[in-house]
């Protein structure tokens, strides 16, 4: 006989069960398309393949230099004055042009001391003429020897005040002592001018001095006659060439520094008298260095960082370029000229160097090289090229 009890409970047993399934395959499921759409975003995060530019590490012959601050000077540079006082009459100069030595600048009043030359010049004639008749006469001792002597006294005296009075009606008339450029006018017509009272400035700008000091220790590297480089960072780029010509024979007692001064050419006048610049002098014989573009180097708290490039064995699967993989070095730097810093530790000659695009790495980020924009990579003084070992 059946047991009414099994039947009943049996069929709410299968029931549970499947649900208890169910629910199983739902929960596997649900962790299965979570694991999916997790691994689609982490995917999706994946760092992408940058496009960089790159440079291998290599050597610079750098020419030893001693760099300093310089002051520019004219070679001859006064300020025009008047020797004696008097009205202005008449400017005849441009400001700001150039000048010829002996030009005409100024012509002051000079009707008075005209008027007075004709009289001195009167005087001396008259004498010039008693002195010729009175000679005669003396040759048939008419007259006494003083007397003649005293007329060629009076005679050599008139001439002295002639010649004393055109000399001062030329220092009336203002003329440019040497060539070069006038400064701005001082001076309007009708004004009177007292003796050192300036009319315009002019200097000599080519040529130009280059004044700076260097300490003693710095002295024996220096010698007339060496090339020196000047800049101004007012002038953009434009860089002037000149030698040592005065290595001044004292120190300042009071800084130890010593004065030198060097000729520069200024064949288009673009320096200035007391313009602020850079002066940089070439010493010894040239040296060879590690080095790197500047911009291929990032500096923070931590160090100077750097991006080396290591070849993968995947290709970009868009470009079929080889892939690079890219690893963050710390590094040690040295002096830095131009565009180029100098590599003291961390780096090796040949090393693949990222040299733009490091702001969108991160170690083990995959890039390609592209180098057809490359940062600049020259020295300021470069008198050698590159060279890979």
């Amino acid at each position: 006989m059946k047991n009414p009890f099994n039947s009943s409970m049996k069929k709410p047993m299968i029931i549970m069960l499947s649900s208890v399934i169910i629910l199983g395959v739902i929960v596997v499921s649900m962790k299965a398309l979570k694991t999916h759409i997790i691994t689609k975003k982490l995917d999706a995060f994946k760092s992408p393949i940058v496009t960089v530019s790159a440079a291998p590490v290599g050597y610079s012959q750098w020419q030893p230099q001693y760099q300093a601050s310089a002051t520019t000077r004219a070679i001859q540079g006064v300020n025009v004055t008047a020797e004696v006082g008097g009205m202005v009459r008449t400017i005849y100069f441009t400001p700001g042009a150039m000048a010829t030595k002996g030009q005409l600048l100024v012509q002051l009043n000079i009707d008075p001391q005209t008027a007075q030359l004709k009289s001195l010049e009167a005087t001396a004639h008259l004498d010039k003429i008693t002195y010729n008749r009175d000679k005669a006469q003396y040759a048939i001792k008419a007259i006494s020897k003083a007397t003649l002597d005293t007329d060629e006294a009076n005679w050599q005296s008139a001439t002295a005040a002639v010649n004393q009075q055109l000399a001062v009606i030329a220092q009336s008339t203002i003329r440019a002592p040497f060539s070069g450029r006038l400064g701005v006018c001082q001076i309007n017509p009708g004004q009177y001018l007292s003796p050192g009272n300036t009319v315009t400035s002019l200097q000599t700008l080519d040529p130009m001095y280059a004044d700076f000091y260097v300490p003693q220790s710095v002295l024996p590297q220096l010698k007339t006659g060496q090339l020196v480089s000047l800049s101004s960072d007012s002038l953009s780029k434009e860089v002037f060439k000149g030698t040592i010509t005065t290595i001044d024979s004292s120190l300042n007692s009071s800084s130890l520094n010593t004065e030198i001064e060097a000729t520069v050419a200024n064949p288009d006048h673009t320096l200035i008298p007391g313009m602020f610049a850079n002066i940089t002098v070439e010493t010894g014989l040239s040296q060879k260095y590690l080095t790197l573009p500047q911009a291929a180097v990032s500096f923070n708290s931590y160090g100077a960082i750097v991006y080396l490039l290591k070849l993968s064995a995947e290709k970009d699967p868009v470009t079929g370029k080889d892939l690079y993989i890219a690893a963050q070095t710390f590094i040690t730097t040295g002096e830095t000229r131009g565009d180029q810093i100098t590599i003291v530790k961390g780096l090796k000659a040949g090393d693949l160097v990222v040299t733009s695009g490091q702001v969108k790495l991160k170690n083990n980020s995959k890039a390609i090289i592209n180098n057809s924009v490359l940062p600049p990579d020259t020295a300021t003084a470069s008198p050698a090229e590159k060279t890979d070992h």
